[in-house]
């Protein structure tokens, strides 16, 4: 006997109980009839004082006399309203509080009341159970479905993919203008996707394009680690005056911890990249980042599609009712310049699939991971020791799998970073497995490590925003692309090796000419040749 059947089955008899004569029974399998009507979701326990605004979600597949129905539970039973409906139906004790959270039709209805702890749910109509729910544990702000719990409001987007696409990958801090250029390009829509928004050269390009007619919207998190700087309060107020929309994701329905992706959707293009829309990151005044634009039409629709899901729901909040009580965080712009060795590389790319986290994230990443067969290069800044990205990376070497694993050796997590080393390497050493681990060196080529990416058999990489936690694969909200192609998997693979090795050394110009000096005059006995190591070294290598 099933759950489902067993928990309607009790409940029938405790339903009965409240009733002059116990009504007759059915066989409560959901969808066992296309006309059955079917509870489809449960919310027992809102973000509200004394859980305002609970509510059942019930489809109808053919017209109903809704009031010929009831909801029961072991406490008694309550009449649904005399209406005939058809379709799904949310039935609230706060229809116009609800009518914010989900679509289609909300009526004004009593429920039993929703235990958090728990509830065994029917659904009666004419007498006869049709359906049945049950949950236990209600956490805050989410919805029951199918006997899962799902955060209110949370999307379902499906991987996207497309062949044969147009892009251009690239590298920062060695490619900023690829960033900027594509974004001067637009002509119809200009939507942005960010964690942080503190570039004033990006600002300008946004406000010029809203200028000329473009469509501009710029979605940005609410709550940063850190606090929102003073100088994204001045950017943003500058886009908005300049007629671009801003929205900030904030607020007690916040669907997701962050809003930490980093992408742009540019008329019929996607750009995805690992940065934030800041100096440091895009503008290649620090961080080490990967990105890539695409030129598909099918993955632009796509895109916005998740912009426009973010940006019109509930938490979604104006940027100038955001700021009306908004503390500001002070703040030094990124001013280093870094050498320039990798071009952007435009090419043809087989496929490509834009997933988004936490809808297709961890499945996606986790095939990707298992797919590869030679070899598994990541480059990562820190990796969760909760996730199970990690334990999938491990298996791949012990299937055999050359590994090797990079990560940010950066001040604020070198301590840990270092422990992962230490972990990764003694696995190996102790069972004989072709992985090595370490903390990257810029000397001087980057600022940090900061990119959140990986080649398999360097034929397909991973280029985006998600970091490997659990947290960014299963909650947060990120998007990343996921490019099959050996010419791209070649240039990031050359790009790993040079962040791998160490990049190249850069001097002081006085030190520099010394250091010259001596190295010609002690040339003719020395009859040594110092070769400094290059960036774009082959591919062929065993590190």
């Amino acid at each position: 006997m099933s759950r489902r059947f067993a928990t309607s089955l009790c409940l029938l008899l405790l339903a009965g109980t409240l009733a002059a004569s116990p009504p007759a029974v059915a066989t409560p399998a959901s969808g066992a009839s296309s006309g059955t009507p079917t509870i489809v979701a449960v919310y027992p326990n809102p973000v509200a004082e004394r859980d305002a605004g609970e509510f059942v979600t019930v489809r109808f597949p053919e017209e109903t006399a809704l009031g010929s129905c009831a909801l029961a539970d072991d406490e008694g039973r309550v009449a649904l309203p005399e209406r005939t409906v058809t379709g799904t139906v949310t039935l609230s004790t706060a229809p116009n509080r609800t009518r914010r959270l989900v679509p289609g039709r909300v009526l004004a209805s009593a429920v039993p009341s929703l235990a958090n702890a728990g509830e065994d749910l029917v659904l009666l109509c004419d007498g006869t159970v049709v359906d049945a729910a049950s949950y236990r544990d209600a956490p805050e702000g989410e919805v029951s479905r199918d006997g899962a719990w799902r955060v209110l409001g949370r999307t379902a987007f499906a991987v996207s993919s497309v062949a044969n696409a147009d892009a251009t990958v690239f590298a920062l801090p060695d490619a900023p203008e690829a960033v900027r250029e594509s974004l001067r390009g637009a002509d119809d829509r200009l939507l942005v996707g960010g964690y942080t928004f503190t570039s004033e050269r990006v600002a300008a390009i946004l406000a010029n394009a809203s200028a000329r007619g473009v469509d501009v919207r710029v979605l940005v998190e609410g709550g940063p680690v850190g606090g929102v700087a003073e100088r994204e309060a001045r950017v943003l107020d500058g886009l908005v005056e300049a007629g671009v929309e801003v929205t900030v994701l904030d607020g007690p329905y916040a669907r997701y911890p962050f809003h930490h992706a980093k992408y742009a959707v540019v008329d019929d293009a996607v750009l995805v990249t690992s940065e934030n829309w800041k100096p440091s990151g895009i503008g290649g005044r620090g961080t080490r980042g990967w990105g890539a634009l695409v030129r598909n039409a099918t993955l632009a629709d796509s895109l916005a599609a998740v912009h426009r899901a973010d940006s019109e729901w509930v938490d979604g909040v104006p940027w100038q009712t955001y700021k009306e009580n908004a503390t500001f965080q002070e703040s030094e712009p990124a001013n280093a310049t870094y050498p320039r060795v990798f071009a952007p590389l435009d090419a043809d790319v087989d496929d490509v699939s834009l997933v988004v986290s936490p809808d297709t994230s961890r499945d996606a990443l986790l095939g990707f991971v298992r797919g590869a067969n030679e070899s598994l290069l990541v480059e990562q800044m820190g990796i969760g020791t909760d996730t199970v990205l990690l334990n999938a990376t491990v298996a791949a070497a012990e299937r055999g799998v050359r590994v090797r694993v990079l990560v940010s050796g950066a001040w604020y997590a070198r301590e840990e970073n270092a422990a992962l080393v230490e972990r990764l390497n003694e696995r190996a050493r102790r069972d004989g497995l072709d992985l090595r681990a370490k903390l990257a060196a810029p000397r001087g080529r980057y600022g940090t490590l900061h990119v959140k990416g990986a080649v398999a058999d360097e034929e397909r990489v991973l280029v985006g925003s998600v970091n490997w936690n659990e947290n960014a694969v299963n909650r947060n909200r990120e998007t990343e692309l996921v490019l099959a192609d050996p010419e791209v998997g070649a240039y990031y693979a050359r790009l790993f090796l040079a962040d791998w090795r160490g990049g190249v050394w850069t001097l002081p110009v006085l030190v520099a000419g010394v250091a010259l000096a001596g190295a010609l005059l002690a040339a003719w006995y020395l009859r040594r040749e110092i070769a400094f190591e290059r960036a774009d070294a082959a591919v062929g290598w065993q590190p």
